[in-house]
């Protein structure tokens, strides 16, 4: 079937929030598949909203089944708009036996799916589920749906874009409600439409927001706020926690759209929740996550690419995923707040373990790498898409592009230190003409736009415009555009490191003879980071942000240059 080329494709999107935000990747994976097919995705009013204006997708029908598709008669009519589509493939990431049957009354010729819910004799396709001794995360499951037609490597990270208007009108938002542009909020999540058993204790949400309040006021002398979100009919929990709280805050349960939920949670340093929807919103808006697991399965529905962001308590009964506990709900009330609370802190340091709390607690006297000339000498090559910035695809507009929560501080810290900043990234998109030369450039003057507003700025941007098949010597991990950096700018190799997202970027660090760091923000997931080592590409460190890889890297540096004096 991967020799077939549709031309009109329909994407039936999963019907819950948080499977959806995981099936996101896999919607990417599908468009890198067909580029020249035209993809329109299915999806009820809640998803349609969360994908809008997304890159990868033409149109989105709304299946509103509580309004006009209710009933047989619903049902009947939206698959007669759907034939009048005249799609040739329906890829079905929602399971049910009702989307294969949409999709057959649609007159759709192939249908693609796996085979679940008794629906194999609808589909011309029948996937085998996958059966392992461990659960698979969604994310990996929505993307080795489509591996049978061609997909490869490992799952990227899920992405969700939010428009500058839409930031805008977080911002009017909160500032009527007291909270500057300049404050940094907390959020708090302590709601679940599943049902009672996946919430952890409100009183405790708020105890650790308290904690969190002060410790950044006293810490960084900013003004901090918190932010209380939640779906319709959570209002009053909302308002018991916001009364418990004693400083700013304002409760937004049941008050937002999905669009002003996602601008509002893009707004947080950070997101304290149970296993929800706005958990996997905040993860792919790559703002930092404590989630509380009780009775659902951490293996499967984990904020992908956040390792360090789960707190549970091992029960024998969890995960039970039962909505109501019939017991004394064990696996939640167990948790403490101090565990809640110090996985807080670890997320706001940067994921950077128990040693990077200093950063929360004051200078340290003993590490000055920021003020010193630790690494004057050294060039850092860094990778773009997946390091510096979500990567939801071809970007070819300024606005697609947003960098990762703390890029420009970290690449502060670098410049500061003394480095050379340059980056090297291979756009094939040109070749394939998704985006022109005018487009790229457009592109990275946002990103020095980004970086000029933190004080730092890059040496140079070196690009591969070429198609993988071309044989060009300059797309990593050839070395073409190191040798170009090397002539131009002078570079001891022996004094260099490169920092990406890819095992294409480790390859090319061994190539030049540069200590590697891969970050686990783009296509290499944490939990697939290992598994480098079997490859022999073995990276030098593995972080979760760049942040942590400055963190490592001023280490690393201020430890070699050490050893140099003793010698």
């Amino acid at each position: 079937m991967h020799r077939y080329l549709p031309s009109k494709i329909l994407v039936r999107a999963p019907n819950w929030i948080g499977d959806a935000v995981m099936c996101e990747p896999a919607v990417r994976g599908l468009r890198s598949l067909f580029p020249e097919a035209e993809l329109t995705m299915l999806a009820k009013p809640a998803i349609a909203e969360l994908f809008i204006a997304h890159p990868s997708l033409h149109r989105l029908l709304v299946y509103d089944d509580k309004g006009a598709h209710a009933g047989i008669s619903g049902k009947w009519s939206l698959a007669g708009s759907l034939r009048r589509h005249r799609f040739d493939l329906a890829i079905l990431f929602q399971n049910a036996f009702e989307a294969a049957l949409l999709a057959w009354l649609a007159g759709i010729p192939r249908r693609y799916g796996y085979a679940t819910d008794g629906r194999v004799f609808l589909l011309t396709e029948p996937i085998a589920v996958p059966r392992g001794s461990v659960p698979e995360h969604q994310v990996e499951y929505y993307w080795n749906l489509l591996r049978p037609l061609g997909l490869a490597d490992g799952a990227t990270l899920p992405t969700l874009l939010v428009s500058a208007d839409e930031d805008r009108k977080a911002d009017v938002r909160l500032a009527s409600s007291g909270i500057d542009s300049s404050d940094l909020i907390i959020g708090i999540n302590p709601g679940s439409t599943y049902g009672s058993a996946k919430r952890w204790l409100s009183d405790r949400f708020a105890e650790v927001a308290k904690r969190l309040v002060r410790r950044l006021e006293q810490t960084e002398s900013a003004h901090v706020a918190v932010v209380v979100l939640g779906a319709k009919g959570e209002e009053s929990l909302g308002e018991d926690i916001a009364a418990q709280l004693g400083s700013r805050s304002v409760v937004l349960s049941g008050g937002t759209t999905i669009r002003e939920l996602m601008a509002v949670v893009k707004r947080c340093r950070l997101l304290i929740t149970n296993d929800t929807g706005p958990m996997h919103i905040a993860a792919a808006l790559g703002v930092p996550v404590v989630a509380v697991f009780g009775p659902t399965d951490w293996r499967t529905t984990a904020p992908y690419g956040q390792a360090r962001s789960i707190v549970r308590e091992a029960v024998d009964c969890a995960p039970c995923l039962l909505r109501e506990c019939p017991i004394d709900h064990r696996c939640m009330t167990r948790i403490s707040v101090d565990r809640v609370y110090e996985a807080a802190v670890q997320q706001i340091a940067g994921g950077a373990g128990l040693s990077g709390l200093s950063r929360l607690s004051g200078p340290d006297k003993t590490d000055q790498t920021d003020q010193t000339n630790v690494l004057s000498g050294y060039t850092i090559f860094l990778d773009r898409d997946g390091t510096l910035n979500h990567d939801p695809g071809y970007i070819n507009s300024p606005d697609q592009f947003e960098l990762f929560p703390g890029v420009p501080e970290a690449l502060a810290r670098l410049k500061r230190a003394g480095a050379r900043l340059i980056v090297v990234t291979n756009q094939s998109g040109v070749a394939r003409r998704f985006l022109t030369r005018d487009d790229l450039d457009a592109v990275h003057m946002k990103l020095q736009r980004l970086l000029n507003v933190a004080g730092v700025s890059l040496d140079a941007i070196y690009f591969c415009p070429h198609h993988p098949d071309d044989g060009c010597d300059c797309r990593k991990p050839n070395r073409g555009m190191i040798d170009q950096a090397v002539r131009e700018w002078g570079v001891n190799l022996d004094q260099s490191y490169l920092i990406g997202d890819h095992t294409r970027d480790i390859e090319l660090a061994k190539r030049i003879g540069a200590r590697s760091i891969l970050v686990t923000t783009g296509v290499v997931p944490p939990l697939e980071a290992e598994s480098l080592k079997a490859s022999g590409l073995i990276p030098d460190w593995i972080a979760s942000s760049l942040a942590e890889a400055a963190d490592w890297l001023l280490s690393d540096a201020g430890r070699l240059s050490a050893q140099l004096g003793e010698r």
